[in-house]
């Protein structure tokens, strides 16, 4: 597995606690160094599923040989990339047919439900006109960033272009985007298993995984 930008690892460590092979590639120097860390302090079976490369996912060919991975993950990356398509083609690349290409995006077609469901009514009336040429929408993340969003139906054509039709696509956080930042999770094991059975219903179902603040875009590689 190939994991692009993985931060910590949080994701990376799972898989590889899971006995997967796991090579992270992540370009921002404190997240390597967070990343690496987090590795060392595994046991040495996981240790040694994990390769930790700094790199960014745009130049996969400099690290990668063609059809070298099953799956690569991109969970949280494309929002900061003002050009995704050169992106994803070099992510297909390092695809082996039928491997997986997971995308974990914001929903280009749903911006304007969590400030609708908060009452900022002028932030929802600009996210109606925030559709970029190419099928991409702008908006400015809680950090105050500005970055970009994904439509599915432009995303899905994208897919097909690189050789990676869409095979399955799910909503995120349907039930939960409007809470605070500073909330915290259920401390009650069944009030949060409750919650995310809810999500994970939701995120499966129309029309509710349409206005899900994330979208979570599978392709598989032909």
């Amino acid at each position: 597995m190939l994991d692009i930008g993985p931060g910590q690892g949080t994701q990376a460590l799972r898989l590889a606690r899971a006995g997967h092979l796991v090579t992270g590639l992540e370009a921002d120097p404190a997240m390597l160094a967070a990343f690496r860390a987090a590795v060392a302090a595994e046991p040495a079976d996981v240790r040694a599923r994990v390769v930790v490369l700094q790199g960014d996912g745009r130049e996969t060919g400099r690290h990668f040989g063609p059809a070298c991975f099953d799956v690569v993950l991109c969970h949280g990356v494309l929002m900061y990339v003002p050009d995704p398509e050169p992106m994803l083609a070099a992510l297909a690349r390092v695809l082996a047919p039928g491997g997986l290409l997971s995308l974990l995006v914001r929903n280009g077609d749903a911006l304007a439900m969590r400030p609708g469901l908060l009452g900022d009514w002028g932030t929802a009336l600009q996210a109606f006109g925030s559709a970029g040429s190419a099928g991409y929408a702008g908006y400015v993340n809680r950090l105050g960033l500005a970055t970009r969003a994904d439509r599915l139906a432009p995303l899905t054509q994208t897919l097909a272009g690189i050789c990676a039709p869409l095979h399955a696509w799910y909503g995120v956080r349907v039930f939960t985007d409007a809470a605070p930042d500073h909330a915290v999770v259920p401390s009650d094991p069944g009030a949060l298993a409750a919650l995310l059975d809810a999500e994970e219903a939701a995120g499966r179902a129309d029309p509710y995984r349409g206005v899900a603040a994330l979208l979570h875009v599978c392709g598989l590689r032909t």
